[in-house]
């Protein structure tokens, strides 16, 4: 199926889309060394794409690897060799499946908060929480986890999300105030919800501006690692990438105000 923002536009927008805008998305890549090999060979794919930015949706190791500084550094090493700009968002496996968590959040956002394209960033300490406008839309990364979300850790989960729903409130009515489709970026799949649930209140509150904002809204994440482009709810466009042992992009098109995607070459 495809998205479009033509309905908000006939709704009222005062910002039209820009024409030939391209994108690249990622994740769940890359978990071992010879996935590292295959990924250095993406990257020249990629440097060959016209993209005006690339989004790696998070678990840039396996939850054996990415706990590691030196798997971390060797990662932003290796990315910076894509010649596109990067943004990272953070998974569960880089730091809500680690021993200290908060620990390694922190390092995550030492290495990968600062981002080379103009952004509004969610004051406090949730840097990774940033969103930017690009040919008609407001993109917004939010830092929701796979293995159900840290449920487990309540008081840390009431607090991230307390953060994500406020941040994603926000950049909802910002896109609807400058007249822009929103696109969600996040690492966590919130369909999956056993063997416990920790995205029901996320889930209520994407229904919710689905059913207010139909087509305009988009959802992009990783952490199950099979690819969908679908409607898991009405009025919702859903795009997961593929991950681990798959190494590979998807390109995003914006023409014409209208959102498409392409699986391009897989290494």
């Amino acid at each position: 199926m495809r998205w479009t923002a033509l309905l908000v536009l006939l709704a009222g927008c005062a910002h039209a889309p820009h024409d030939g805008f391209a994108f690249g998305v990622m994740g769940d890549t890359p978990y071992t060394e010879g996935e590292v090999r295959r990924l250095d060979s993406l990257i020249g794919d990629m440097n060959r794409e016209p993209f005006a930015f690339v989004v790696h949706l998070g678990d840039i190791g396996s939850s054996v690897t990415a706990c590691d500084d030196a798997w971390l550094q060797a990662r932003k090493a290796q990315f910076a060799r894509i010649k596109h700009k990067l943004v990272v968002i953070p998974g569960d496996n880089e730091w809500t499946d680690c021993k200290d968590p908060a620990a390694r959040l922190a390092a995550w956002r030492r290495l990968f908060c600062d981002v080379p394209l103009e952004v509004e960033r969610q004051a406090g300490e949730f840097c990774e929480h940033i969103r930017w406008t690009a040919a008609g839309f407001l993109f917004v990364a939010l830092n929701v986890a796979g293995s159900n979300n840290n449920v487990r850790n309540a008081a840390e989960h009431r607090h991230r999300m307390a953060a994500v729903y406020a941040w994603l409130d926000d950049s909802a009515a910002a896109a609807r105030d400058r007249g822009l489709g929103l696109v969600i970026l996040m690492q966590a799949n919130p369909f999956i919800i056993l063997p416990r649930d920790g995205f029901a209140e996320l889930r209520e509150r994407l229904e919710r501006l689905s059913r207010v904002r139909a087509w305009a809204v988009m959802l992009v994440h990783g952490d199950t690692h099979t690819y969908h482009d679908d409607e898991p709810m009405p009025g919702l466009r859903r795009l997961e990438t593929w991950g681990s042992p798959i190494v590979s992009y998807i390109r995003g098109d914006i023409d014409h105000g209208e959102l498409t995607f392409t699986l391009p070459r897989v290494r």
